[in-house]
């Protein structure tokens, strides 16, 4: 087994214990304004984050990609995802706003240059992983910060369980390209489902916003292809997406890649985050079908760090 997978099945266990970390220190208060930094998959945690906690009326919350921050802006508490905790673009940024505004760093290691340089830090050691691909680590963090909004991660994580195991909406054999759609805080895993099968695979996928789906990219879509969706879907579009001969998946849809007996006998939809698993998985199979490394994808490191 390679570490991405053992990585991979061992989500459950990881977002009850990122559950207890909720109560951190440092974590954002509500009425505060806050930005949320990473690099990849960081930031694409941060997007979903962002979207979560305007939903849920705790604050103005932005995103951006680290190297993009708006030095220019006042944030009442700026918030650093980095696994490595060594990532250059995030050192940079907090060298930055030294004293302009709170800094809190997620990470995997205290003892990494982040943390020195961040107000707080909150530590998520039992997520750190021996793959470069991220996978634990950033549905970790998006689950401390979601049991921090108030949300039970008790049945997010019993969806997890079913996705680890429930067998898998695409295989490598029958697609040969994954458009992967959003709404809301589940844009940002859009974005990060498509780049795992980027990385592990060098695979094609695109992410966009499902309502704009149709103003172009769905001219891309045809017979062995497929369209991916998670979380609430406009309506229409599963008609729209097999109309062009593409299979559409989604969590609620019955019908080419996504005929899975899991999700029958009136079973609810898997949580988003969960359903973020099944794509986790079928990176690691294009990639291993392939003959691929997904614990080492080409020409990528565990951190970037600049020389």
């Amino acid at each position: 087994m390679t570490h991405v997978k053992s990585e991979i099945a061992s989500q459950p266990d990881c977002w009850m214990l990122a559950a207890k970390l909720a109560g951190s220190p440092g974590l954002p208060q509500p009425g505060e304004r806050v930005a949320v930094v990473g690099c990849g998959t960081s930031w694409f945690m941060g997007q979903a984050y962002a979207a979560l906690r305007e939903q849920a009326g705790q604050g103005e919350t932005d995103a951006f990609q680290a190297s993009e921050f708006p030095l220019g802006r006042r944030y009442d508490r700026v918030v650093a995802i980095t696994r490595s905790g060594t990532t250059t673009e995030i050192l940079h940024l907090l060298d930055a706003l030294d004293g302009r505004s709170p800094t809190t760093v997620l990470t995997t290691d205290g003892g990494r240059p982040a943390a020195a340089l961040a107000t707080d830090a909150v530590v998520l050691d039992f997520a750190d992983e021996q793959a470069v691909v991220q996978t634990r680590f950033a549905t970790s963090t998006l689950a401390l910060l979601r049991a921090h909004l108030g949300e039970d991660l008790t049945p997010i994580a019993c969806d997890a369980e079913v996705a680890v195991r429930m067998p898998l909406p695409v295989h490598p054999a029958l697609a040969e390209q994954i458009t992967f759609l959003g709404r809301g805080w589940t844009v940002g895993l859009a974005h990060e489902a498509a780049l795992k099968c980027r990385e592990a695979a060098a695979y094609w996928t695109e992410a966009y916003p499902a309502m704009d789906y149709r103003h172009g990219p769905i001219s891309i879509a045809g017979p062995r292809r497929v369209v991916w969706a998670f979380g609430e879907i406009p309506p229409g579009l599963a008609d729209d997406v097999e109309s062009t001969g593409a299979a559409f998946v989604h969590s609620r849809h019955h019908g080419g890649y996504a005929a899975l007996g899991a999700w029958g006998g009136g079973r609810d939809p898997l949580d988003p985050m969960a359903d973020l698993i099944l794509a986790q998985r079928v990176a690691v199979l294009l990639a291993t079908s392939q003959g691929l490394d997904p614990d080492r994808p080409r020409h990528l490191t565990r951190s970037v760090e600049s020389r």
